[in-house]
């Protein structure tokens, strides 16, 4: 049975393509057409709705200017921070703070 998507990992990625979308003051529509994907796709990606496969990486990557590694492991970081931010907060919630 296929292991659901981890949903921080998504939304990191999500986080990260908009973030450097929004410093290379692209939009979604440009975007999409440097990296040959439809608009729709780049919105539900920024938005944790879909998931990309690893060719789609690659494509974001170069319409991103930036490395493939250094992208990938940007989304990783932020992923991470995402995970103790999460787990933070339901020690919070435990501990009545």
């Amino acid at each position: 049975m296929r292991k659901p998507p981890d949903k921080s990992l998504l939304k990191a990625l999500g986080a990260e393509v908009k973030s450097r979308r929004a410093s290379l003051a692209l939009s979604q529509e440009e975007l999409a057409h440097r990296a040959g994907l439809n608009r729709t796709f780049v919105g539900k990606l920024e938005t944790a709705e879909s998931q990309p496969s690893i060719t789609v990486l690659f494509q974001l990557a170069s319409a991103l200017q930036v490395d493939t590694s250094e992208f990938v492991a940007h989304i990783a970081r932020r992923a991470a921070k995402e995970g103790r931010l999460t787990r933070l907060g339901r020690k919070s919630a435990v501990l009545g703070s």
